[in-house]
């Protein structure tokens, strides 16, 4: 007859077999934190592979967006190089140069003095768009006043007025406040028809920010005045840039207003500087002048336009989602 004998730690786990058990599991921990424990691979990115499918979709986006890139830069293209090339009848006769240039900067009181015209017009009817724009927007937006909505239709309703019929009233109305054949009458002009565009871009951009930020502003102690300045007004930056983007795109080309409205050859902006320019003696055209005053037009809207375009698409697209 064989006896097995028993060792304390079995004696131990037969009258306590939980304890047992945890003796196990405590020993089997202690050899865990003794292995260092390999971390699972993680998902293995791939760089994305371009499939007949995909190309087959994408070339037809492909060739109408290149064909428009083509049908617009074309004509800049064609007259930026017309404005050097040599042409008959124009002061660039042999070879490429800037002859045209020169005539062009040496018309009547000179091309610096018609840029400075443009530019003060164009900078004043910016401030006064954006300031007038900015009020009427947050104004709109924010407080509920009677005949707020009669005000805003008959804002926009300045939009359906054909633009070349209100200039004669305007003119005998700015005859009568001395501000006829002036820098000034051309600019309140161009900001009161870019006022119902820009007031109906800065509502919509007050009204796609919530109503919690400047009622936290307001509890906070601060006034309308000091909530729009310090929580709207950057908020509210790429509606500004659209809106200041497009008055300086609008005063800067623009021909009827200073063609009715100034007389004085000194105080010409630069377009109607360009459309005297382009007709000499016995009613000969000057073409390559008149390609190089386009030129010089377009280049100030160019890069305004490339410098400002991320704000620019942001600002037409904040009133797209409100919230």
């Amino acid at each position: 007859m064989s006896t097995h004998a028993s060792t304390p730690a079995s004696a131990h786990a037969a009258k306590n077999p939980g304890t047992g058990l945890s003796d196990r599991s405590s020993a089997s921990d202690g050899a865990a934190i003794g292995k260092a424990t390999p971390a699972r691979p993680g998902p293995v990115r791939r760089p994305p592979t371009t499939t007949i499918g995909g190309l087959v979709l994408r070339t037809p986006y492909w060739i109408f967006t290149g064909g428009l890139a083509i049908i617009f830069l074309f004509p800049l293209a064609w007259t930026a190089v017309a404005s050097v090339s040599p042409h008959a009848g124009t002061n660039q006769t042999d070879g490429w140069g800037f002859g045209n240039y020169r005539t062009l900067a040496d018309y009547q009181a000179g091309i610096w003095q018609y840029l400075a015209n443009s530019a003060f017009v164009s900078l004043t009817t910016v401030v006064l768009t954006l300031a007038i724009s900015l009020l009427g927007g947050y104004a709109f937006a924010r407080f509920n006043f009677p005949g707020k909505n009669v005000l805003f239709l008959t804002t926009l309703a300045i939009l359906m007025v054909p633009y070349a019929t209100m200039l004669i009233p305007l003119y005998v109305l700015l005859n009568q406040l001395s501000l006829q054949d002036s820098l000034i009458g051309v600019a309140l002009v161009l900001t009161m028809f870019q006022l119902p565009f820009s007031t109906f871009m800065m509502r919509i951009s007050f009204e796609a920010i919530p109503r919690e930020l400047d009622e936290a502003a307001l509890v906070d102690g601060c006034s309308s005045w000091t909530a729009l300045w310090r929580v709207l007004l950057p908020a509210v930056k790429p509606g500004l840039i659209t809106v200041g983007l497009f008055a300086f795109l609008t005063a800067w080309n623009d021909f009827m207003a200073p063609l009715i409205l100034i007389n004085d050859s000194n105080r010409f902006t630069l377009p109607l500087a360009v459309s005297n320019l382009r007709v000499q003696v016995q009613g000969v055209i000057d073409y390559g002048a008149t390609e190089a005053g386009v030129v010089v037009l377009a280049m100030p809207c160019i890069v305004l336009f490339l410098l400002l375009q991320r704000h620019y698409v942001r600002g037409f697209m904040s009133g797209a989602f409100k919230g």
